[in-house]
């Protein structure tokens, strides 16, 4: 995540070769201040876009959900990465998948970062109902799970929908919660019970790899 910028060389109002700067102008300046671990201050983008205040929050929405505009955009990418890189077969290449997807979350510099400065902002745009992300989330694994059953992939007796509802709050718990429970975040313990409920045939067969990281 924290590699892919996405974001356009404009000038010094990001626009495109000095044409008037638009919404996807706004979305790529955000995209690069997340990257560079700046706060989101929709006055100052404003100014850097040459745009007015009024302008910019009829693009993006509040700062939140503009945090959950380019944090669900990134997250789909991670995920795509991950489905590229993953090995193995049937159920075991859905747990390749997901620790690949978990490990890189959990390393990723701009998010940590965001977590670890602002958890409260943070936990309002990763995990509130009124936030994009954890519905964008929960779409982007349903789609990918119902891809991995219909390859034969995963053997769950729950539909996609709801599979990928569990998964996503599995995630969230371990991901976050140095921030929840005030305890390292654990992605081993994370793909375990993922790997069990998409129907790995033994836990002990999903080899905890704990990953802690710093503050």
């Amino acid at each position: 995540m924290a590699g892919r910028n996405g974001g356009r060389n404009g000038g010094r109002n990001g626009s495109r070769g000095g044409a008037r700067p638009g919404p996807a102008d706004a979305f790529a300046l955000a995209r690069r201040k997340w990257v560079a671990g700046e706060r989101f201050d929709i006055g100052r983008m404003a100014r850097e876009l040459g745009v007015g205040r009024a302008t910019l929050f009829r693009w993006v929405g509040s700062r939140e959900q503009l945090y959950g505009e380019v944090v669900s955009t990134l997250f789909a990418e991670a995920v795509d990465e991950a489905r590229r890189r993953a090995r193995g077969r049937g159920p075991a290449r859905t747990v390749s998948l997901v620790r690949r997807l978990l490990g890189t979350l959990v390393a990723d510099p701009p998010l940590r970062r965001f977590v670890s400065h602002d958890p409260e902002l943070a936990l309002r745009v990763l995990m509130s109902a009124r936030s994009p992300v954890g519905r964008r989330c929960t779409e982007v694994v349903r789609a990918l799970l119902e891809e991995e059953k219909r390859a034969g992939r995963v053997r769950s007796p729950m539909d996609p929908g709801s599979l990928a509802e569990v998964v996503v709050r599995i995630g969230e718990a371990f991901l976050y919660r140095d921030v929840l429970a005030g305890e390292a975040p654990d992605v081993g313990k994370a793909v375990t019970a993922i790997g069990i409920l998409v129907g790995a045939t033994r836990p002990s067969r999903l080899p905890a790899r704990r990953v802690r990281i710093g503050a």
